[in-house]
């Protein structure tokens, strides 16, 4: 039976709810995210061309969901150390995509990324990122 394991990386829901279950959550105020890249420096945009591509090439399958998409990879650690780099890459330049992978715990099981976020984030996934 294979098992997968769950790596949140960006949950804000679960990040609000694990920091004070008591906490009423009409009093939580959640700031909008606006979809804009903060990309500007020339450098960080060719390491990000260059892991987008890498990325795309090792696209095994891919799947529309409502707020996003998610893609399946290989489940070699060269993927995921690939999948790290281009989440570092993207928080800082895109701040209002969440994701999370999923790991096959089986050896070389499969790998899943989710890439998610506001309303609109499915147009700039295909046209900015054009994954």
């Amino acid at each position: 039976m294979k098992q997968l394991f769950i790596i949140p990386v960006l949950l804000l829901s679960v990040n609000l709810m694990a920091q004070n279950k008591s906490t009423n959550m009409e009093n939580v105020s959640i700031k909008p995210r606006t979809m804009s890249c903060k990309l500007t420096s020339p450098e960080l945009q060719e390491r990000k061309i260059t892991i987008i591509a890498n990325l795309k090439a090792q696209i095994l399958e891919k799947k529309e969901i409502d707020n996003g998409y998610t893609y399946k990879f290989s489940g070699t650690d060269a993927i995921i150390d690939e999948l790290s780099q281009f989440i570092k890459t993207e928080r800082k330049c895109c701040s209002f995509f969440d994701f999370t992978i999923e790991i096959e715990g089986v050896e070389d099981g499969n790998i899943w990324l989710a890439i998610t976020g506001p309303e609109g984030v499915k147009d700039f996934i295909k046209e900015d990122l054009d994954l």
